[in-house]
């Protein structure tokens, strides 16, 4: 894993989390790694209020993105980015990390 390219957020992305948080205390999206999932890991995304002292904060227009530490290796030359398909609308990450997804895309493998 190359620790030296850190995750982008695209324009659409920081939209959407701009979109889902207006009018509400500052909050940003958290992405983090976490064990578990079908393939092995799993993504955990949330709004959070409270950025960690080693978080990575990627920031646009006022929209933000927290990645702790812990994460950051997992995710590094990611994208996150916001799909709306008829399915639904939801955070995606393409991962060139992952060496195998789910199906759902929300777990993955190295």
């Amino acid at each position: 894993m190359d620790l030296a390219i850190p995750p982008r957020v695209t324009d659409r992305a920081f939209a959407r989390i701009n979109e889902i948080t207006e009018g509400r205390e500052p909050q940003a999206l958290r992405i983090a790694v976490e064990g578990g999932g079908c393939s092995g890991f799993q993504y955990a995304i949330k709004l959070d209020a409270a950025q960690g002292e080693d978080d990575l904060v990627l920031e646009k227009d006022g929209a933000r993105v927290y990645i702790d530490s812990v994460s950051l290796p997992f995710l590094a030359n990611a994208e996150i980015d916001f799909s709306e398909e008829l399915i639904g609308a939801r955070f995606v990450i393409n991962n060139p990390n992952a060496a195998s997804s789910c199906g759902c895309g929300t777990s993955f493998s190295l």
